[in-house]
């Protein structure tokens, strides 16, 4: 087997895998409020479109995929897809971002399928908080889903997007939530996805002011080696059952040790979040492009990734990234 390598000496062994653009939620940071221009279904990827696509990664040592949206769940059928996931050779972790609305009544397929980790998309634990950030009132039903992933005894990795004015006062109460709930939360640097083409307003809470903060309340809080390839700053307090992460999403610390590529619903590969695409995967299938030169055009662009976030957003020819938002690009 060859394993894929950009031309930074990175191996590239995880797909960030978006289904669909399309979501049940509108929250603040991802879209405005009317939402977007949305892709004709399609234009989507088929499902048997993304698995040829997948095993084509799998013969490159892709071994994780994660599927993200927009929200998965929101996608007919999308059970048929993880069953065609878990059966490609080589794919041996299978991951899942979402915001927990129409998550429950798979997560026992989920685990039988070889699902272990599910990041949770949770931004307040306050109900009103919570219907004020995504503009609709799913609290009750995204707690319920916490519950049952916890039941199911999967890895839970809550996202919480820290913005100054609308939950930053949540904070501490994730902090201490951790406590007694065997759980990551994981505080995301607020990003400019929003799709609404302004910059987001207010103070800014970066990765050392969130720490600085949880410091002050939890002064035993401890940094623990971060594992290979995260995107995470990693943290514990004593006693707690749960831990803490800091995602520098913004501040682009962890690029260089990028494992990750990441797929658009309309196939669009991207060699990193900031950049604006470098071919579209879906086109070349469609046009009839066999597998072989698939593999030529990912080997040509992972021989001209950008060095970090900051050089591929130097290089948009699309404008600004304010005017994408979050749910076209995967969360």
């Amino acid at each position: 087997m060859s394993f894929l390598f950009d031309n930074h000496g990175r191996r590239i062994n995880y797909v960030r895998l978006a289904i669909t653009d399309r979501c049940n939620l509108r929250c603040t940071y991802c879209m405005p409020e009317e939402g977007i221009k949305l892709e004709p279904k399609s234009g989507l990827m088929t499902f048997e479109e993304i698995l040829r696509m997948m095993h084509v990664f799998a013969g490159f040592g892709v071994n994780k995929v994660r599927i993200t949206g927009g929200e998965p769940f929101v996608r007919r059928d999308v059970m048929d897809l993880f069953r065609g996931l878990a059966g490609i050779p080589g794919i041996d972790t299978l991951t899942l971002t979402t915001n927990g609305t129409h998550t429950a009544p798979h997560i026992a397929e989920l685990k039988e399928l070889g699902v272990r980790s599910v990041n949770l998309s949770l931004d307040s634990l306050d109900r009103e908080r919570f219907r004020s950030i995504t503009r609709r009132d799913e609290f009750d039903r995204v707690w319920a889903t916490l519950e049952a992933l916890l039941r199911h005894e999967l890895e839970v990795k809550i996202n919480v997007v820290l913005m100054q004015g609308r939950n930053d006062v949540d904070l501490l109460p994730f902090v201490a939530l951790t406590q007694n709930c065997p759980v990551s939360v994981r505080f995301i640097e607020e990003m400019p996805f929003n799709g609404s083409g302004a910059n987001p307003a207010g103070g800014y809470w970066d990765w050392k002011r969130i720490a600085s903060a949880i410091q002050e309340s939890f002064p035993g809080l401890y940094k623990v080696e971060d594992p290979p390839n995260s995107t995470a700053l990693h943290y514990r307090i004593p006693g707690h059952l749960g831990g803490i992460g800091i995602i520098p999403a913004f501040s682009r610390t962890f690029c260089g040790t990028c494992n990750r590529l990441r797929v658009t619903p309309q196939g669009v590969l991207k060699t990193c979040l900031y950049d604006d695409g470098i071919f579209n995967i879906r086109d070349l299938m469609r046009a009839g492009a066999s597998n072989d030169a698939l593999k030529t055009a990912l080997l040509e662009a992972a021989g001209n990734r950008a060095k970090d976030g900051f050089e591929a957003e130097s290089r948009r020819f699309s404008g600004l990234p304010v005017r994408e938002s979050m749910t076209t690009i995967g969360g």
